[in-house]
């Protein structure tokens, strides 16, 4: 059905002209996703926003008003380019979802946000509801599958949602949660086992020998407002914390039964390193200070930052992903890695790092303000720019090899969804 729906679409853009122009990318998928939800006469179906509001492609008049619920989740009511300039106006524009009658929830917003939600949901008869964080009580004692604090807020959303077009449909009855209740069992299975790539996600580098060349372990977050950074943050903080105490735990066993891993001696062979990027048409002086100040905040500190763009630049070559040594032959996957490093140079005229360059000058600014004696505003070595993802992967690699099998680089990627994807593209066999 998809293949097919798709192959309609290749003559829209013959079908347009000036006073009908082409749709973006993102409102040409939504209006296929719509297409394919009318043709396969879903029951209900889950849209996640682009930016959220009034004018996003996903509040379309396709969407019939008398579906069951809306939610405004909205934690981060700056994730937007130009709704407002205070936060009543852009909570007006978020509530611009509501439909007449409509049940809608959110979770809890600052006083001036919020005046303005209930008095939208009052103008439209719609029953706004206050969702509260989720507890190790309703769980029964379980953990969420995702990682992180602001999981339990998300899930709280997700129940609420979920509850009320069960109940709508009488599919189900489920008693009103308090904070001394349980949630049904298939609910809590289904928030304990659930996963979702790129959020708060832990990956080992697989192609590295870690008793040999030490270990790389990458914390994946598609992070890209604010306030997601200051989250993202405190989840790598936690996160980090758990690994080294873990790791920490198994040398002790190693040593007691003679292990030959008995060279690890805790969180002083681990390196933080930043590997960031995000689009330009994010600001950078917003995110990066927002992520570092709370990772230090946390006693989180990185040695290096590296730059780096989305694209992998080296796609269009055959090459294998085990590593990025010039000259060799990949037995394992039969194909040539060799590669002249130098066709990727920082002058090479195809590759455009004025935007990483940017960035480079926000992070190098952070970290001048804290040291003393920089001269001419050069950088500090803390940070390096690099013109492939593939290179930056390779840096990270050499690096790891070179320092002994006891090193262990704990690299935090964010700032952009792609950056995340592009990562795990690499990283996994």
């Amino acid at each position: 059905m998809y293949s097919v729906l798709v192959g309609n679409t290749f003559g829209v853009a013959e079908r347009t002209n000036e006073e009908i122009p082409m749709p973006t990318y993102f409102r040409f998928l939504t209006s296929l996703a719509f297409k394919i939800f009318a043709a396969e006469k879903v029951d209900v179906a889950i849209l996640e926003v682009g930016l959220g509001g009034r004018l996003d492609s996903t509040n379309s008049s396709f969407v019939s008003p008398n579906k069951f619920s809306w939610e405004i989740y909205t934690g981060d009511m700056l994730q937007v380019r130009k709704p407002g300039d205070t936060l009543g106006k852009i909570a007006g524009e978020k509530a611009g979802i509501f439909k007449l009658g409509v049940p809608a929830f959110t979770v809890p917003q600052p006083d001036e946000a919020m005046r303005v939600l209930e008095e939208k949901a009052s103008q439209l008869n719609v029953n706004l509801q206050v969702v509260q964080p989720l507890t190790a009580r309703h769980l029964s004692g379980q953990k969420l599958g995702l990682d992180g604090e602001h999981q339990y807020l998300n899930a709280g959303l997700a129940v609420s949602l979920a509850s009320t077009w069960l109940q709508k449909v009488g599919k189900l009855e489920v008693p009103s949660l308090t904070q001394k209740s349980i949630l049904p069992e298939k609910f809590i299975r289904g928030l304990a086992t659930a996963s979702l790539q790129g959020r708060g996600q832990v990956v080992s580098d697989q192609f590295i020998e870690s008793r040999t060349s030490g270990e790389i372990v990458f914390y994946l977050d598609g992070a890209h407002t604010p306030e997601s950074m200051e989250v993202c943050a405190k989840w790598f903080s936690s996160a980090f914390k758990r690994d080294s105490q873990s790791e920490s735990s198994e040398h002790l066993v190693n040593v007691s039964s003679g292990s030959s891993h008995d060279q690890f001696s805790g969180e002083d062979n681990c390196q933080q390193i930043l590997l960031f990027n995000c689009m330009s048409v994010r600001d950078p002086t917003m995110l990066l200070p927002h992520l570092r100040n709370t990772c230090e905040n946390y006693g989180k500190f990185f040695e290096h930052c590296a730059l780096v763009c989305n694209t992998m630049s080296l796609k269009k070559q055959n090459m294998c992903r085990c590593s990025f040594q010039e000259g060799i032959v990949c037995t394992k996957h039969g194909v040539s890695q060799s590669w002249n490093s130098s066709r990727f140079a920082e002058n090479d005229p195809q590759v455009d790092l004025s935007w990483q360059l940017t960035l480079q000058k926000v992070w190098e600014s952070l970290v001048h303000s804290e040291i003393e004696g920089e001269e001419n505003g050069e950088s500090s070595g803390n940070s390096e720019v690099f013109t492939s993802l593939p290179m930056a992967i390779k840096w990270l690699r050499d690096s790891v090899h070179e320092s002994g099998s006891a090193t262990h680089f704990q690299v935090l990627v964010t700032g952009s969804l792609h950056l995340v994807g592009n990562v795990l593209r690499l990283i996994r066999k």
